[in-house]
């Protein structure tokens, strides 16, 4: 059966038909357009022999996305709900499951399940790969796709079939949607005044939030002596805005480039430069970077290791080193195209490598560190399972570690309280969290270092 628009699309039809007759006929028979003619016929085919009902505009959206999806996995077509949804990512409000997904290895793999979203809460974890999605085979679906049909309105659910590393069995989780708001930047002042500052994804108002949170954080800590470095967290950040990338970095270069970016053949289309003004003073940094720190947060770890402005700690990088621009069409969609890779200070580019820390450290399971209280400094003989219990002290002998009991009329030693800073956390910092912990503790030597070097100049 034709649909009742069948005329006028066939009318419209012959005029792009004949169009691209004419244009074939002046193209070589090697041509870009030369096989636009199978194309023109093939829609003939399906307009007048399909046995079902035919929508013209789904035929043509159909074709062009397509044509993009053999491109790479991360240009696509976008229709009007699709370019809204991608809108309302970058400006950080959407309701949805608060999960970040992109392709690895040829599936799509779980970036970030966002703290406090209804995937956290449901356990699901990054590397987490995409089975099904209500259904529907994720392998088969691209991300824009597949982030589609996990947005919804809230209360609303979505069935979600995971395939999870060191578990034989798929892992199945109902999620009911919500509204999901991204605070891009959390951070805290530590008891030895350096700022973790956790950088969650490239949103509009990244950059806004980051310097809240420093600015906050050098207030507080003028009270003790000054902010002594700065440990920044790019873990699970799956990327976002180029232009958000530029500026976190620009807040820790006073100049060279951050970032540049090559099209077709090479040819280089823009270098992004820092610039002095505005620029946090050189506290010694360290920079936490995982395998899904992709895109936007490999920019920024880039720049910084290129520039020797950071040390970065953790593993290696996703690997996402190419740019998408939005190309807006008349009718409302928009292409979401690859038009460039871009390159750290240094000229390398990370797509499909990733970049190698220059301290490889694993991430321990929380549950082993807990038992051996790592995050607090305290593993000891006394904190073994199982340890010899103190043998008595014999009558007369001073127990070591302990001052001998003052005589009669002398003065006693004073007990001075530490004050701690009114940020300082009473638990110790990243117990159950080892990279960070040993991020940390480069920080602290690094700290140690700034400080010799600044007496030595005195």
């Amino acid at each position: 059966m034709r649909s009742r628009h069948a005329l006028p699309a066939l009318a419209a039809w012959l005029s792009t038909w004949l169009w691209v007759t004419a244009v074939a006929a002046e193209s070589a028979k090697t041509g870009p357009y030369s096989r636009l003619e199978i194309f023109a016929r093939a829609l003939s085919h399906i307009e007048n022999s399909y046995v079902g009902e035919v929508n013209d505009d789904a035929l043509i959206e159909g074709a062009i996305r397509g044509m993009l999806k053999v491109l790479d996995p991360h240009s696509a077509y976008l229709n009007s709900e699709e370019l809204r949804i991608l809108d309302s990512d970058t400006q950080g409000q959407f309701g949805g499951v608060g999960i970040e997904v992109d392709v690895h290895d040829g599936w799509l793999t779980v970036l970030r399940a966002m703290p406090g979203g209804p995937a956290a809460r449901a356990g699901v974890l990054p590397g987490d790969r995409l089975l099904t999605i209500d259904g529907f085979m994720a392998r088969d679906l691209s991300i824009e796709d597949a982030l589609s049909r996990m947005r919804g309105e809230p209360g609303t659910q979505v069935r979600v079939q995971l395939r999870r590393r060191g578990v034989e069995a798929a892992v199945d989780v109902t999620l009911t949607r919500e509204i999901i708001r991204v605070q891009a930047v959390e951070g805290r002042l530590l008891s030895d005044r350096s700022v973790y500052l956790q950088l969650r994804m490239f949103q509009e108002d990244s950059v806004q939030q980051l310097r809240q949170v420093l600015d906050e954080a050098v207030e507080r800590a003028a009270k003790g002596g000054g902010v002594t470095g700065l440990l920044l967290d790019l873990r699970d950040n799956p990327g976002g805005l180029l232009s958000a990338a530029v500026l976190v970095a620009d807040e820790f270069l006073s100049d060279g480039v951050i970032v540049s970016t090559r099209g077709k053949s090479g040819k280089l289309l823009r270098e992004n430069r820092a610039g002095a003004s505005g620029t946090r003073p050189p506290w010694p940094m360290v920079v936490l970077v995982n395998g899904y720190s992709a895109s936007a947060s490999e920019i920024v770890a880039g720049a910084l290791h290129d520039q020797h402005r950071a040390v970065l700690v953790g593993t290696r990088t996703f690997g996402k080193g190419s740019v998408q621009n939005i190309i807006d069409m008349p009718d409302g969609s928009a292409l979401k195209l690859t038009t460039a890779l871009y390159y750290t200070p240094n000229g390398t580019s990370i797509q499909a490598r990733g970049i190698d820390p220059d301290v490889v450290i694993e991430q321990l399971d929380s549950n082993v560190l807990r038992e051996a209280r790592l995050g607090s400094g305290e593993l000891s003989e006394a904190t073994l399972t199982g340890h010899l219990a103190v043998p008595p002290t014999p009558a007369g002998v001073q127990p070591p570690g302990q001052p001998a009991a003052a005589s009669s009329g002398a003065a006693q030693p004073r007990s001075v309280p530490r004050v701690p800073l009114k940020s300082e956390r009473p638990r110790p910092p990243f117990e159950s969290d080892y990279q960070a912990f040993m991020g940390h503790q480069v920080l602290k030597a690094l700290i140690a270092q700034h400080a010799q070097a600044a007496a030595k100049t005195r």
